[in-house]
């Protein structure tokens, strides 16, 4: 089978996998437990998650290695298993991979500040080292650097990737719709910022995730278009805007309606689409019809 990037390279359009929060939940995860340990406790339960998006139709898949970083296993004691939590959480997507689908390794933000002085560049550089080479050698065809607010974090994360591992990466940015109808992060990072730094960098794929459900998400890929005409963009959009309903979030878009938008998003620039919260294999799985339709 062709890498992740030589297929990436052909324009073909890609289908992504889903959320896993939700599923772990499902399975049991408790609050208060880390989700990686369940790489080595609960593998069995982790390889169903995955495969279940690879059943759905979706081409590649991610790792349960979300909050795998050191900082964040710090708060379960488990910072330094940081590296066989993360290898363990690749090897089992590589499982469900097989040889004719893609591992993402999943790498998402630390909850540390650089701006408020919670860490240093080298504390978060090191850290997200641990985590991709742990991912690379566990499996992984790419590594995605997700749900980024902080530009600096991000940059971090992405050279962390292409300094020590032989993977090409992806980074998304989490925005938010602004009163003049443009899109920010949380920590006022543009989209015109994340793609001018992630050019810079070298970064083989971008886009964004998470914040906004797939309608919104056409606005921001239009606007990674107006300033990169060629770069691949990856899109993982909620199943809708969250809705508050008996003391629960919930996200309310059913898997028509999700993909629905992806005309649309593929119209907009958009090479691989997927799902983040309230996504489920019935979502991936009109996701990948509707993509096979439009083929």
């Amino acid at each position: 089978m062709a890498s992740f990037i030589e297929m990436v390279k052909t324009g073909k359009p890609l289908v992504s996998d889903g959320a896993w929060g939700t599923f772990l939940h499902e399975k049991g995860l408790q609050p208060g437990e880390c989700p990686e340990e369940w790489n080595v406790s609960h593998r069995e339960d982790v390889l169903d998650i995955a495969r279940s998006y690879i059943e759905a139709g979706a081409d590649m898949i991610e790792t349960n290695s979300f909050g795998g970083n050191p900082f964040k296993l710090e708060n379960f004691n488990l910072k330094e298993r940081t590296s066989e939590l993360n290898e363990a959480a690749a090897a089992i997507s590589r499982q469900a991979a097989g040889t004719d689908h893609f591992v993402l390794g999943s790498i998402g933000p630390t909850g540390k500040m650089l701006i408020m002085g919670d860490v240093t560049d080298n504390d978060l550089y090191e850290g997200f080292q641990i985590q991709a080479e742990a991912l690379e050698r566990g499996g992984a065809d790419a590594i995605i650097v997700e749900t980024m607010s902080a530009l600096d974090e991000a940059v971090l994360a992405v050279k962390a990737a292409k300094d020590h591992t032989g993977l090409p990466v992806i980074c998304t940015m989490t925005f938010e719709q602004t009163v003049d109808g443009g899109f920010k992060t949380m920590m006022g990072v543009s989209v015109a910022d994340m793609v001018h730094e992630m050019q810079k960098l070298g970064t083989e794929v971008i886009g964004a995730n998470c914040g906004n459900g797939m309608s919104h998400m056409v606005d921001v890929v239009r606007e990674i278009r107006t300033i990169d005409e060629k770069i691949p963009v990856l899109i993982h959009a909620n199943a809708g805007m969250p809705v508050l309903q008996d003391g629960h979030t919930v996200f309310p878009e059913t898997p028509s309606e999700t993909s629905s938008h992806v005309l649309r998003l593929m119209e907009a620039g958009t090479q691989i689409v997927g799902g983040c919260c309230g996504t489920t294999p019935a979502h991936i799985r009109a996701i990948a019809e509707e993509v096979k339709r439009l083929i």
